[in-house]
């Protein structure tokens, strides 16, 4: 008898919005609950994937135009995909993704400004039907957030655009999760660590259950 397919879910937000903290809040919840999941991120979870991913975050004396950043951030995802995220779906374990595809759409699309219409057609090449599961977009004021960003040390090549920038990135965020309510719920980042963690154990259990 095959094994059920695992569950995909992402976690989205705009730099210092405290991704890496509610992602171990996240995976806690699952071994407690007895659930096996593989935590990864994107750009990168794999060895060749993560490459990229130091092309794409390193500041280059060579400026990386914006259609060959959206060609290598979908060149990790390829790799990632059929290396790790497809085989253990289908393995049955959850998979856990610091970002995924909605952050193309948010950064490349509405941030660089580049055709939605086209990342749609890279998105149907690389990934084909698969789409996350449930996808929990933690909101801040991109203000806030890369002050904390900023604290937390050197800034990579993202982290180095003007507030503008992260400005349209969280509208299309929003955006993405007023367009699919059903797979994206949003928490707002801004309320005290305790807060948020009680938000988001919410959001996991309502959005599970709906899945489920």
């Amino acid at each position: 008898m095959n094994k059920k397919r695992g569950l995909f879910l992402t976690l989205e937000g705009v730099e210092g919005v405290g991704k890496s903290t509610n992602i171990e809040f996240i995976t806690q919840y699952l071994e407690q609950r007895g659930i096996e999941f593989i935590l990864t991120r994107e750009p990168g979870g794999t060895h060749l994937a993560e490459k990229i991913r130091g092309l794409l975050l390193e500041v280059h004396d060579e400026p990386l135009t914006e259609l060959s950043e959206l060609l290598l951030v979908f060149a990790a995802r390829a790799q990632h995909l059929e290396r790790l995220i497809k085989p253990a779906l289908e393995q049955g374990k959850w998979v856990v993704c610091d970002r995924f595809t909605d952050a193309t759409f948010a950064y490349q699309g509405a941030g660089r400004g580049l055709d939605l219409a086209k990342i749609s057609v890279l998105q149907s090449m690389v990934q084909g039907k698969l789409r996350p599961d449930l996808t929990i977009i933690l909101d801040l004021d991109p203000a806030i957030g890369m002050q904390r960003a900023i604290h937390r040390g050197s800034l990579d090549r993202f982290e180095q655009e003007k507030q503008s920038f992260f400005e349209r990135v969280r509208t299309a965020y929003l955006k993405i999760a007023a367009a699919e309510p059903q797979r994206c719920l949003v928490i707002d980042a801004s309320k005290p660590l305790q807060d948020v963690k009680t938000d988001l154990l919410a959001a996991l259990e309502r959005g599970l259950a709906a899945i489920n």
